[in-house]
């Protein structure tokens, strides 16, 4: 079959071409190009960043591999079927027709190849392996680590396409939390016994940064006190980024995602003011939230709409009507969407530029991912804004953003020294995988979420930290929100420094009375006594749980009341005259209900 595929595609400057089809190359497709034409190797591995181009390259070469008559059809393996359709989308685009929506039988004469998915390989693995038997194949396995997500699809892919012509394997992060082995990626052996994972070629984010490639990420980091109930009836508070327990963590970070406490209005606002800065330059720049189960989606959907006036769109699963809304957006000026995490993947929207990191999914593969999602450049220049909070895992995936990682096959093991507790391990990891992939009901059995709110932490950029903590809406706050879009990578660094002296500065300046004590140096805080403290947090949290029952109003709700009457921080900040006078109102209340 002939093709008439163009044979070089996009820069990112000054525009940003249609997904995988440009004109022009980048230094680091030409140099993958010119080691495969080389090399002419049967399976390949390229590693290359989010949003450096992989798709571009992978088309490319099969636009080469056909028209070389080296393979005679070509078929793309994705993670998603949102993912499949823009592979067929993109190679068109190019002179490449594949058939997104094959399922059986012989392919239609007008096509180069098909579109699948991981999952479709796994349900009829022979179908594929006939089809490359039947005729020269070049395979594209795109985002290849999710052919470990699961045994069957790993054996799956193994079997359907050992007889391929050629394979090409692509991926942005290139390692698994788990040991499953990738197919078709070779893996060798350290110094240390341990075999890693093994690239053909490696773009990673640094050297894409360098190259303008990509954007330089802002990440603003949000702390606050956390208050829930645990299955034992125990009322726990704590805050978030302070020492505490993986379970106190892990539970800690759940309250603060309840979208019925102020942790997630006062972000998801803070993240809209950043929006509309970052609009300022990049008029039609938009935001996604990535929430973990389709319930706090559409909550956090209704957060937005009270806060921007307008409903977001939400993407809630992987079908044909979640991906036009997600065609719809990318082609629109809106301002928000929101979808599932294990949607958000498929989400190739180049015009993302502000996040919001609202799921509990604490690896380092899908974190990468989830940040992939807005660093796509399209103009030099242009920054993107990930808010998270005070997790120290999460602070430390943002903190190595530029760490090109490998995956790991083996467990370390002393030598000649063999784990008595490998089935136990097994059972662990299988435990920790369901949890990952759990939508959050389980586990709102062993807690409930009673109140939160949010505290500006920090600013996270190239491997430095910035800024003082300060309340939602304070001017030190809008001195991080309000940074402008479009900068270089020097220039926020410059920016974030300069701000940080301001804030020191201004926080010294303030009369004791007029200061935020959460700005105040220790040596001007008032000393109170601990267990002072202690015992009247006790008495007006035992008040509140009393006045719960004769309102039916939740915790949360009532202790946003006293705030918002009496003034003054959270309980876990506030004076011992501050919740003296809580108590007194909550006394008053609970006087008047009966």
């Amino acid at each position: 079959m002939t093709t008439t595929a163009n044979h070089h595609l996009s820069p990112a400057f000054p525009g940003r071409a249609p997904w995988g089809t440009a004109n022009k190359l980048r230094a680091w497709q030409q140099g993958a190009m010119d080691k495969y034409i080389q090399e002419q190797p049967r399976d390949f591995l390229a590693v290359a960043t989010p949003g450096a181009g992989k798709t571009t390259f992978a088309l490319t070469l099969a636009s080469w591999l056909l028209h070389h008559h080296v393979v005679q059809q070509v078929t793309v393996v994705a993670p998603t079927e949102h993912l499949k359709k823009q592979w067929a989308e993109a190679a068109a685009r190019v002179g490449i027709k594949l058939d997104p929506e094959y399922s059986a039988g012989p392919v239609s004469r007008e096509y180069h190849g098909v579109a699948v998915t991981y999952a479709g390989v796994g349900v009829r693995p022979m179908l594929h392996r006939n089809r490359c038997e039947q005729r020269k194949t070049l395979v594209i396995l795109d985002e290849i680590h999710h052919a470990g997500d699961s045994k069957s699809w790993g054996e799956a892919c193994l079997e359907a396409f050992d007889p391929a012509t050629r394979r090409l394997a692509l991926t942005g992060t290139p390692f698994r939390s788990d040991t499953n082995p990738i197919p078709f990626v070779t893996y060798e052996e350290g110094n240390d016994g341990i075999r890693r994972s093994s690239a053909d070629y490696t773009y990673g984010y640094g050297n894409a940064l360098g190259d303008g490639v990509v954007r330089p990420v802002i990440f603003l980091s949000y702390s606050g006190n956390m208050r829930w109930r645990t299955k034992a009836g125990d009322e726990i508070e704590a805050r978030l980024g302070e020492p505490m327990t993986k379970d106190a963590i892990s539970q800690a970070w759940r309250t603060a995602l309840d979208p019925r406490g102020e942790w997630m209005p006062n972000v998801l606002a803070a993240a809209d003011r950043r929006l509309s800065e970052v609009r300022k330059a990049i008029p039609d720049a938009g935001g996604l939230v990535i929430a973990s189960d389709q319930e706090q989606a559409r909550a956090y959907a209704k957060l937005l709409r009270k806060i921007t006036g307008d409903g977001p769109t939400v993407v809630l699963s992987d079908e044909t009507a979640a991906s036009q809304r997600i065609d719809e957006f990318s082609q629109s000026d809106s301002r928000w969407m929101v979808a599932v995490r294990m949607v958000s993947e498929g989400v190739d929207v180049p015009r993302l530029a502000v996040g919001v990191y609202a799921t509990t999914v604490s690896t380092p593969l899908f974190f990468a991912q989830a940040v992939g999602r807005f660093v796509r450049s399209r103009r030099r220049g242009e920054t993107a804004s990930v808010f998270l909070p005070t997790i120290p895992t999460l602070l430390g995936f943002a903190n190595e953003m530029e760490v090109e990682r490998d995956h790991v096959l083996d467990k370390p093991k002393k030598e000649g020294e063999d784990n008595p507790y490998a089935e136990e391990d097994k059972l662990l990891q299988e435990a920790e995988r369901q949890q990952d992939e759990d939508t959050g009901e389980q586990d709102q059995l062993s807690f409930e979420a009673l109140e939160s709110d949010a505290v500006f932490d920090r600013v996270l950029y190239d491997g430095a930290e910035f800024g003082m903590q300060a309340h939602p809406g304070s001017e030190e706050e809008q001195d991080y929100l309000g940074i402008p879009g479009l900068l270089e990578p020097d220039q926020v660094q410059m920016l974030l420094q300069r701000r940080q002296s301001r804030q020191i500065a201004h926080s010294r300046k303030k009369p004791d009375e007029e200061a935020d004590l959460l700005e105040l140096p220790a040596d001007r805080r008032p000393v109170v006594s601990h267990k002072e403290l202690l015992a009247l947090r006790k008495e007006l949290n035992g008040l509140v749980g009393a006045y719960v029952h004769q309102s039916g109003k939740p915790h949360g709700v009532i202790h946003t009341e006293l705030r918002r009457v009496c003034g003054g921080p959270p309980s876990a900040e506030a004076t011992a005259g501050q919740i003296r006078e809580r108590i007194k109102k909550v006394r008053e209340w609970a006087t008047r209900m009966r």
